[in-house]
């Protein structure tokens, strides 16, 4: 079993949240949700309550083997944060499983640490990855190493197969 840090707010694209998440849990993984405020419930795009597990300041990258960015309107958010970028940096950094669908390479971009990484994200946020240094690939899932990225929630069965087979 491997624990996994969700991080998410507001505005999240509801089904690259729940599908994931439904798909590590069912292969026994256990997943924290993370956020600036615990206890809070955020809402997706179109509806969906989550529930906060723990705030950013509660949790370490060293408590987590795994990391999932979720789409939406919530990366774009959750990059103005310091403290969300660093936490996402650190598993780049320590060669961590780090999974990312639709909008959620956003957060790859503000740390630094996308030159020479493959991957592919929603069409318009993989311009701005190929201009950070990213080698850019339009594939319904690229796996660089330890990083796992997908396109839509058209993509959402490949995407979920390869971020659980990436745990085990």
């Amino acid at each position: 079993m491997s624990k996994v840090a969700v991080i998410v707010t507001d505005f999240v694209e509801d089904v690259e949240y729940t599908s994931p998440v439904e798909a590590l849990k069912q292969a026994g993984n256990d997943v924290t949700v993370i956020e600036f405020e615990a206890g809070k419930t955020v809402k997706g795009k179109h509806g969906v309550n989550i529930k906060i597990d723990k705030t950013i300041d509660e949790v370490k990258p060293d408590d987590f083997d795994a990391l999932l960015i979720p789409g939406g309107f919530s990366p774009d958010q959750l990059r103005a944060d310091e403290r969300m970028v660093d936490f996402v940096k650190a598993f780049l950094l320590a060669s961590k499983p780090t999974f990312a669908i639709c909008h959620g390479p956003q957060l790859f971009i503000q740390t630094g640490l996308t030159k020479g990484r493959k991957m592919t994200a929603y069409v318009t946020v993989r311009p701005d990855l190929y201009y950070a240094g990213a080698e850019v690939e339009d594939q319904p899932v690229v796996i660089d190493n330890n990083l796992v990225t997908s396109r839509t929630p058209d993509d959402l069965d490949q995407f979920n197969h390869a971020i659980v087979d990436a745990l085990k």
